[in-house]
């Protein structure tokens, strides 16, 4: 099972989101999303990081993408973004049965809910908008063609994840999983930071999610 220790740093205490980005760049823990669970219906991969911090209060990521044939349709939250050019976040509290899941495209449009199972979830409706988010995108041209290059940056308030105003993240272990994936994309993908050995995609699989070690 892979482990991530991630470091307890004040991230908060920088006023604007480019020195936020740019501490946590430096000082957060970074994994890479480099499972290619499904090879031979899905080989494509392309290079995907995550670099992980928290503060006690909130949980930062901040993907960075590169060399995608980026789709981006979903515009507003709650939309399908998994269709779209997406990265995920896939976490569980320990001793919980449930699990959330946060899943925002390429533009920064985001989709939330707590599951007991895949089917069976409810919608984080009023917490989403806590959920600051923070993209960048770069066109370029590969070999003839357009590709991007892009970023996100999230934060994720403790509440938002199951834990009560009086906890701290701090001490914690979550279990979870980092994902890259986009459905309807140019060439579809399935990406994961912790392996997944099941016969077709499937993210909400909380048995393969790795430990998260907060500081």
């Amino acid at each position: 099972m892979k482990r991530l220790q991630v470091p307890n740093q004040h991230i908060s205490q920088w006023e604007t989101v480019f020195d936020r980005i740019k501490m946590l760049h430096e000082e957060g823990v970074e994994a890479a999303i480099d499972q290619v669970n499904w090879k031979s219906d899905f080989p494509k991969s392309l290079p995907v990081t995550v670099r992980v911090a928290h503060d006690g209060e909130r949980l930062y990521l901040y993907y960075i993408v590169t060399g995608e044939a980026i789709r981006a349709e979903n515009r507003k939250d709650f939309g399908s973004v998994w269709e779209d050019s997406c990265v995920e976040f896939f976490m569980q509290r320990e001793g919980e049965k449930i699990y959330r899941n946060f899943e925002c495209n390429v533009l920064g449009v985001l989709l939330a809910a707590q599951h007991e199972t895949r089917e069976k979830a409810v919608q984080l409706t009023r917490e989403v908008q806590s959920v600051f988010r923070h993209s960048t995108i770069c066109h370029r041209y590969e070999e003839g063609r357009q590709v991007s290059d892009w970023t996100m940056y999230l934060e994720i308030p403790k509440e938002v994840m199951g834990f009560a105003e009086h906890e701290s993240l701090a001490g914690q272990k979550i279990r979870a999983n980092f994902y890259k994936c986009g459905d309807k994309t140019p060439e579809p993908h399935f990406l994961s930071w912790s392996s997944i050995d099941l016969p077709s995609p499937n993210f909400h699989v909380p048995r393969f999610f790795g430990i998260l070690e907060l500081e």
